[in-house]
């Protein structure tokens, strides 16, 4: 398959899709509150469970494009870490109370070579939702999300071998490029490299710095398999980091190697959705018109009206929709409700262009 192949690449007009997280079960939860008391069979049958559920909520809502909910994990990336060699895993959390912040999550030391010799989980999650579906006749289009280097690079301490986070960024770009060859090796469609770091510090480092970094670790499997990137500003515990603004990435971040940029919008009441015009022109765009942040649930009216002001600035066939990130942060109640109004409230508006 050539790179240039745009049938490969294409999807229907208007695609419905999700980010990669979605809200574990609660007797998931519980469960991995006390795994001591579960065998590694029961754990096994636990996350088996865990994505044929998240999967039926996905495909009750209509989704075009559907993930495992990322019903392995921990969080979007924090879990990596457990696959990592070279580093200590910090002991205790830095602050315990008060309210959340980004300085409950601590940081690693680097003892150690970094590597991550049985990769970093993803490809087994793959095969858990490529079975979760295989009974399916006409089956939806499978994502897999893995975090790109600069992300994951945030919670690890330079030293003198990795003298900043640059250098442990250069020495995660192979292992990030190994999951993801593996990944496409076993038939994934669509692929996220999730780079929320990126987007949130990109107004205080080198946007073209990062682009290479971004660049040089899809580079393997660049027109293989329809690439995207999630462009947000953080999501933990519902808050986010940086500065909210896309205005210092463009338009050097449309020199990524990507077939589609998402943009959180939702949260940000759809400040500067006119950059979605110049994106258009060289990528296609997923916009994020779901609030994660919030438990305002959009209603169909809501979203169709969203998606007509998309196409004040885009056309259809180069336009997806989507949250603005992953739901881990969200009660299941609320991210079902969500994404069921989501998909018919674009399924409206398909049907005004005579789509559906």
């Amino acid at each position: 398959m050539k790179k240039n192949d745009i049938n490969y690449f294409q999807r229907k007009p208007l695609q419905t899709t999700v980010i990669g997280s979605y809200p574990l079960p609660g007797w998931l939860e519980f469960s991995a509150q006390n795994l001591d008391q579960f065998g590694p069979e029961d754990l096994a049958e636990l996350q088996n469970d865990a994505v044929t559920t998240v999967v039926q909520d996905q495909l009750r809502a209509g989704l075009d494009t559907i993930t495992d909910g990322e019903q392995s994990r921990l969080d979007f990336n924090l879990s990596f870490y457990g696959f990592l060699q070279g580093i200590k895993m910090e002991s205790t959390t830095p602050r315990l109370f008060g309210p959340p912040a980004h300085d409950q999550r601590g940081k690693h030391q680097i003892v150690g070579q970094l590597s991550a010799p049985k990769g970093l989980g993803t490809l087994s999650d793959f095969k858990k939702l490529k079975q979760s579906v295989a009974h399916l006749d006409t089956p939806p289009i499978l994502k897999a999300s893995v975090p790109g280097p600069y992300t994951l690079s945030g919670r690890l301490l330079p030293n003198s071998d990795y003298i900043d986070r640059y250098a442990i960024t250069e020495a995660l770009i192979p292992i990030v490029q190994q999951e993801i060859v593996d990944l496409v090796n076993d038939g994934c469609q669509e692929l996220t490299v999730d780079e929320p770091s990126m987007s949130c510090y990109a107004h205080r480092e080198d946007p073209i710095r990062l682009v290479d970094i971004f660049n040089r670790t899809v580079a393997p499997v660049s027109g293989k398999v329809r690439l995207s990137i999630h462009l947000c500003f953080g999501n933990y515990k519902g808050r986010a980091v940086g500065l909210r603004q896309y205005k210092p990435m463009f338009p050097h971040f449309l020199e990524m190697d990507v077939n589609e940029v998402h943009l959180e919008m939702a949260s940000r009441e759809f400040s500067e959705l006119d950059i979605i015009s110049s994106i258009a022109k060289v990528k296609d765009v997923a916009v994020g018109i779901i609030d994660v942040k919030s438990y305002y649930i959009e209603t169909v009216s809501d979203i169709a009206d969203r998606v007509r002001r998309c196409l004040d600035y885009a056309p259809a066939e180069k336009l997806s929709f989507a949250p603005d990130c992953g739901l881990s942060q969200t009660a299941r109640w609320a991210a079902r409700q969500k994404l069921t109004n989501m998909v018919a409230g674009v399924d409206i508006v398909r049907r005004e262009l005579g789509l559906s």
